[in-house]
């Protein structure tokens, strides 16, 4: 069973236009979908979900979308913090939170902080989030250590740099899963996807169930990871 996934929800856009619908409804059936998946993790005992909600290069889309998008982050924290509350699920943020609007931050605060406690399940929601601008935080951080007099380069591993990432603290994804069929990462973990099992599939994010989620479950049980190393014959 893998300790942690993380998704790249793709395919809101798609999905509405298929329909001939405004994007933001694909967008509202994406939050539907989440909680179906949020829901799932913690049933089957997954320990760490990561969601790829929000891309620093999602800055660059319509200012009317991004209104929208911003309006179902600030509802979805607000509707679902009771049930994690009751399911010990502890929220955390990890991106450039704050180039969201005031109001937004002030929502996902107050979400982190009610279910700090939780130890059932961690839900990550990459928001604002960029791999590289990740990477250039902790280049900037490890570099003023060193301007500093606080650190020596020859301390610099690769524990150290994990430590200095937007994911400190968690273990690396063990899965990954892309929905809507693209073969990429997208600026998405960039460092801590190093070994992750990745799995792709052709479904648009609203259209995602349970059952494929498990399937897929499944089939990442069925792996050998090998992290680089030959498996003896």
């Amino acid at each position: 069973m893998p300790v942690h996934v993380a998704i790249i929800m793709d395919g809101n856009g798609r999905w509405a236009k298929k329909r001939s619908w405004m994007r933001v409804k694909g967008h509202e059936q994406g939050a539907s979908t989440v909680r179906t998946i949020v829901r799932a993790s913690r049933k089957i005992g997954i320990k760490v979900l990561t969601l790829y909600a929000f891309s620093s290069e999602n800055w660059q889309r319509p200012a009317k979308e991004i209104r929208a998008l911003m309006h179902l982050l600030k509802k979805f924290l607000k509707t679902e913090e009771k049930e994690m509350v009751e399911n010990n699920i502890r929220l955390h943020a990890i991106g450039d939170i704050d180039r969201l609007p005031g109001d937004v931050v002030r929502r996902l605060n107050a979400v982190q902080r009610a279910t700090a406690a939780g130890r059932g399940m961690q839900l990550n929601l990459a928001l604002s989030y960029g791999s590289r601008g990740e990477i250039a935080h902790m280049t900037r951080c490890l570099a003023e250590k060193v301007r500093d007099g606080n650190l020596e380069l020859k301390d610099i591993d690769e524990e150290m740099i994990s430590n200095h990432l937007f994911t400190a603290g968690l273990p690396d994804p063990d899965l990954l899963i892309r929905t809507s069929g693209e073969m990429r990462i997208s600026n998405f973990l960039l460092w801590q996807i190093a070994y992750s099992e990745i799995f792709v599939t052709d479904t648009l994010w609203p259209d995602f169930t349970e059952e494929e989620y498990l399937s897929i479950i499944d089939a990442y049980r069925q792996r050998e990871r090998r992290f680089g190393k030959t498996v003896p014959s």
